[in-house]
């Protein structure tokens, strides 16, 4: 019987403090730095899910909402939100902590990552489902099949009319017809 996987078993957390080397003339975060930081966070989370060797295949979307200044702490925690064949998709969260004596934190940027999981000769190999708990995984679940087949009509590996969770979401009177 298949081990049953959810998106916390996958949980990989770091933290790193901007130091003056990480930093453009603004004295905030390079982007390219805090890139390569989630691209590790996220290969450990893809790696903790399949318990294989992963490369990144894609990075989808990387949403640089706010400056990260010199000093500041980062914790980035990323998660699979979904598995399919060989790929995982991954988001990963960052938050910069407050210099405030209550320590709160705001998020900061998110991404989102794909990889695969490959043998030791870089073959793809079948990866565990995954099996979200929460509200916002159950959400991030979802979006994620619809942010694939957009990938895939884009790449020309999908037909449009194939795409079934994104013509649900654009035609929502359509897929609640009835068959003639």
């Amino acid at each position: 019987m298949e081990e049953l996987r959810t998106p916390k078993d996958s949980l990989a957390v770091m933290t790193q403090i901007v130091l003056p080397n990480d930093t453009n003339t603004l004295n905030n975060l390079f982007g390219g730095q805090l890139l390569s930081w989630m691209d590790r966070c996220c290969a450990i989370a893809a790696h903790r899910h399949c318990k294989r060797q992963v490369v990144t295949s894609t990075i989808n979307n990387v949403a640089f909402k706010n400056p990260i200044p010199h000093g500041a702490i980062v914790t980035i925690e990323a998660k699979v939100s979904r598995a399919f064949s060989s790929s995982m998709e991954i988001i990963a969260d960052v938050y910069l902590e407050e210099q405030h004596p209550n320590g709160s934190r705001i998020k900061a940027n998110e991404g989102i990552f794909t990889f695969v999981a490959v043998d030791q000769i870089g073959s793809p190999i079948n990866v565990p489902a995954i099996h979200p708990e929460t509200a916002l995984e159950k959400e991030r679940y979802a979006a994620a099949l619809r942010r694939r087949q957009l990938a895939l009509i884009i790449a020309g590996k999908m037909e449009p009319n194939d795409a079934t969770e994104l013509k649900a979401l654009f035609y929502p009177e359509e897929s609640t017809q009835q068959p003639k």
